[in-house]
């Protein structure tokens, strides 16, 4: 029986996340979990007169290659993907994760020469193509969320179709207020931290990349951040959870990581230059994810929250920093999570996860769902 919450997410995905007309090509990448959505993406396309063309991935195929991965034979599937990246005018990605952990055996380096490699061929379509990518239901989502399997599909779907219009005009000025902003302050227990934003465009995301989507980032100046922020959300990163992250930063660089894998976490920060400075600082408002499931897709939308992005800037709201990483971390300001506040030129412009100025109250909860 066909469900018709998928139609109307594939209609939201085609329609307004990458605007797809008549005569254009799209991609879509998927895993083969995912199958009834990419079905229903194939012939929503079909119906707009577009053309689609469908790749099926899979992770544990996935990580077979990884392991005995060579910089030669990873050369190659770039410049294969970059061609078709070229020849289409959009990309919707689809995850259907079913093990979190699947690529934690892939050794460290392995990780790192894909991510040198990939990247040109990821920042092509970033920067040149209309593109989304969401997270479709699984087991192994809804056991993250501690949810069953029903109850979590029925979450995801109605967190994926809210009113983006709505929120994108609520979000209109957070993105004018972040661009007239010069220092930024944040507080929370065990957070401390300041740094400029000043001349750094601000994005609204409401629904045109992300899926579920709900945030409004910019980038701080690369070496203006002073102090210590603490993280009380999981971290996720190639297959390893960190937990309990606590950053301190010296005229933009992490001089000093911890963590409940210290020497792991340090290592990934060992990446390269850009990966101890912060390439996005964003601010989270979607109404309808509330807790953290320890995957970023949803963890950095959460109503209330904020991250803090060690690694590359997005071409968007470009700050200079590069790097093969970009680590989204996600600090909760609400006040079951501890509370805190986020001061723009020494104005209090929230406090406890709620905005305190008249102009931005658009944005808090009650106003969007």
């Amino acid at each position: 029986m066909r469900d018709t919450r998928l139609t109307k997410l594939a209609n939201v995905l085609l329609t307004h996340s990458v605007t797809l007309k008549e005569n254009e090509r799209v991609l879509i990448r998927g895993s083969v979990s995912a199958q009834p959505l990419i079905t229903e993406l194939i012939d929503g396309a079909y119906e707009l007169g577009a053309y689609p063309y469908v790749e099926i991935m899979d992770d544990e195929i996935s990580r077979h290659l990884a392991m005995g991965a060579s910089r030669e034979q990873l050369e190659t599937q770039a410049s294969w993907m970059l061609k078709k990246y070229e020849d289409v005018d959009a990309v919707i990605l689809v995850i259907g994760e079913e093990n979190d952990s699947e690529m934690s055996e892939v050794p460290a380096d392995k990780h790192k020469i894909r991510g040198e490699i990939m990247k040109p061929v990821t920042f092509f379509y970033v920067n040149n193509r209309r593109w989304v990518l969401l997270n479709y239901p699984t087991k192994a989502l809804a056991q993250k969320a501690g949810m069953s399997t029903s109850r979590f599909e029925d979450y995801l779907l109605d967190v994926c179709t809210v009113d983006y219009q709505k929120m994108h005009k609520a979000m209109q000025p957070l993105k004018d207020l972040m661009e007239r902003t010069d220092k930024v302050r944040l507080v929370s227990p065990g957070t401390d931290l300041t740094f400029s934003i000043k001349g750094i465009p601000a994005v609204s995301c409401s629904g045109e990349n992300n899926i579920p989507d709900g945030e409004v980032f910019t980038a701080p100046v690369r070496d203006s951040v002073n102090g210590k922020i603490t993280f009380n959300t999981p971290c996720p990163y190639h297959g390893t959870t960190f937990r309990n992250v606590s950053l301190s930063f010296r005229d933009g660089k992490i001089v000093e990581a911890s963590a409940d894998q210290t020497e792991k976490i340090e290592e990934i920060f060992d990446t390269d230059e850009g990966s101890r400075y912060i390439g996005e600082f964003a601010i989270g408002v979607n109404p309808m994810i509330t807790e953290p499931m320890g995957d970023i897709l949803f963890d950095e939308k959460i109503c209330g929250s904020l991250h803090f992005t060690p690694g590359e800037a997005y071409e968007d709201a470009d700050n200079g920093n590069r790097s093969s990483i970009h680590w989204d971390m996600v600090l909760i300001q609400r006040p079951e999570y501890g509370g805190g506040e986020i001061y723009f030129d020494d104005v209090l412009i929230r406090k406890d996860g709620l905005f305190t100025i008249p102009e931005l109250e658009g944005l808090n909860p009650e106003n969007l769902k």
